[in-house]
This record gives structure tokens, sequence and C-alpha cells, in this order.
């Protein structure tokens, strides 16, 4: 069983931040869960563009209000709490924030925690294993 606190994580290695955004990432690769998750902070006022090629991400708004826009056709989502998105089609997107986003999100296959994001929004493809 695994049992983290999401204060005592963000005292660790596990909180990665950004330039307007930090994401502490409770469940890892290597917990062997077969996918991750991290509670993410998007900053007020801020804009992100994101284009995860080689990962699916579902994403629930636990707080805050914002949007998300599927750069591909243009079509706008209003994001607030109890709404949730899922990148099903690896789908490029920009996320923008009206007031502080506090959002919980899974990622598969799951990220190890060291990824940062490439120039063009997305993470590298996870290794293949011989």
């Amino acid at each position: 069983m695994i049992v983290r606190n999401l204060n005592d994580a963000r005292m660790t290695d596990r909180l990665v931040k950004a330039d307007g955004w930090d994401s502490t990432r409770l469940v890892l690769a290597e917990d062997g869960m077969g996918f991750s998750f991290h509670i993410t902070r998007i900053a007020p006022g801020s804009s992100h563009v994101f284009h995860y090629k080689h990962h699916f991400e579902s994403v629930y708004c636990v707080s805050g209000q914002g949007s998300i826009e599927d750069l591909a056709t243009g079509q706008v989502h209003p994001i607030r709490p109890g709404v949730i998105y899922a990148l099903d089609q690896h789908d490029k997107h920009r996320l923008s924030a009206e007031t502080e986003l506090v959002m919980a999100c899974c990622f598969n296959p799951p990220v190890t925690g060291q990824e940062v994001h490439r120039e063009d929004g997305s993470y590298a493809p996870v290794p293949e294993h011989a």
C-alpha cells in the first residue's frame, strides 16, 4: 500500500516547478501502478500550451476557474470545479487560468517525475524496455 501526504510531498523533489505552474507527483512510474497521479497548480493569469504526443492525460478541476482550448478545432471549454477533461487523442491544447487552478491529473504511461516540457509542449516518449 502506498500512502503519501500532499503537503509532505511538496517538500521533496516530487514538487516540479515551471514558469506559471507547479506539479506535485504523488504516484510515479517507479510505484508500478501503470499510471502517474499529480496535483498541479496553474498560476492565475497564466496560459500554457501542452501537447502530450506520447501520453494520455485526464485532468479533474478541484478548484479555480479557467479554460481549455483545443488548438486543432479552436473550441474552448470552461474549466471549473467538478469539470474533467481527457486528452484521448493526444490533443494539443492551451490551458488558461483566470484564478489559480488546482487540478488532479492522471498520466498513462506514467511519468518518472523528472520530465520537462519540450519546445512543442510534449514530454519525450517513454523509453521502451528490452
